[in-house]
């Protein structure tokens, strides 16, 4: 999308916000090492048992004169700090402090203890290369982005509840939150779109989901977003709807009439009514537009989505009249 494409460019109504941020960020701004501490025998509870509730907490007990100490400590604090605060290092010397250590039976140095809601939860011993230092964290934290991914599935969940209840500043909002974030989150830039068209910004919403990644605009919620956008470009060209229901009370067998009226209903939101034409021509003619009143209600159906309870209604109709 080009500068005067994007989205948060433009209001509805009120300026957008979209200042949210995700993922792990247990400290603002947090600088490297801010992950790390060293603690002692008093402060143990402190820095260990209690910040261990709040995310994982992985203790090396080292020594001074513990050649592979040197070696795997540096690779500790380098993997931690790219965790970002999904996991806390705690250095302890066992020489100075040697109780904790016999109280966990650590026999050996190096020893990697991970903290888990004030409990021992895992661990290894000796100079393990970076690799499997990773592996440790992934395992003992969740593997990395899985706290951003589930955050912003929140959001975006919560911002389809606001759009179906008809809150567009505030859906809006959290949609391009998201896209802050992530870009080319293919729910966010549909759900976008779906503000603009609520807005009636049609044209802002089609180019919002133009040049998009190949994979990205493949996305089923994106394609119903620009088949709704064709439907309701289609329904302007169909005439005046007023006009429409005079031809069928004149003659409720013009399905011409019907069937361009069925559009315009759908676009209109009046979902079920549109439904219902449709399923009258079909009662009556089959045949007309070589079975075009079936064929226009599954394309209703493909941007209704498949548990919108017109779908489901008008589905459910439809399975009686084909199969009775």
């Amino acid at each position: 999308m080009s500068g005067s494409n994007n989205p948060y460019n433009g209001s509805f109504g009120n300026q957008m916000s979209a200042t949210a941020s995700f993922g792990a960020t247990p400290e603002p701004a947090a600088a490297a090492g801010s992950y790390i501490k060293d603690t002692t025998t008093a402060t143990f509870g402190r820095d260990v048992i209690e910040d261990s509730r709040n995310q994982p907490v992985l203790v090396d007990f080292w020594a001074p004169w513990c050649g592979p100490c040197k070696q795997l400590t540096p690779v500790l604090e380098k993997v931690v700090n790219e965790a970002k605060g999904r996991v806390r290092l705690v250095k302890m010397n066992i020489d100075d402090h040697p109780s904790i250590a016999g109280q966990l039976g650590i026999q050996s140095i190096p020893a990697v203890i991970a903290f888990v809601n004030g409990r021992p939860a895992d661990g290894f011993m000796g100079a393990v290369p970076e690799s499997q230092v990773r592996q440790f964290i992934d395992r003992i934290a969740g593997p990395a982005g899985a706290d951003e991914a589930a955050e912003i599935e929140a959001v975006l969940a919560e911002a389809a509840e606001l759009l179906a209840a008809g809150n567009i500043n505030e859906a809006a909002q959290l949609y391009a939150a998201v896209m802050q974030a992530a870009p080319e989150n293919a729910k966010a830039l549909a759900g976008m779109a779906e503000c603009m068209i609520a807005a009636n910004q049609h044209q802002r919403a089609r180019e919002t989901l133009t040049d998009l990644p190949e994979e990205v605009a493949k996305d089923a919620g994106i394609q119903a977003v620009l088949k709704k956008l064709d439907q309701i470009e289609e329904a302007r060209k169909l005439g005046d709807p007023v006009a429409l229901e005079g031809e069928l009370a004149a003659n409720p067998d013009n399905h011409e009439a019907r069937l361009k009226l069925a559009k315009i209903l759908n676009v209109e939101g009046r979902r079920d009514e549109a439904a219902e034409h449709l399923l009258q021509i079909m009662r009556k003619d089959r045949a007309f537009d070589d079975d075009g009143a079936r064929r226009q209600l599954l394309q209703f159906f493909e941007v209704w989505g498949f548990k919108d309870p017109a779908t489901v209604a008008a589905r459910r109709k439809l399975s009686a009249m084909l199969f009775s």
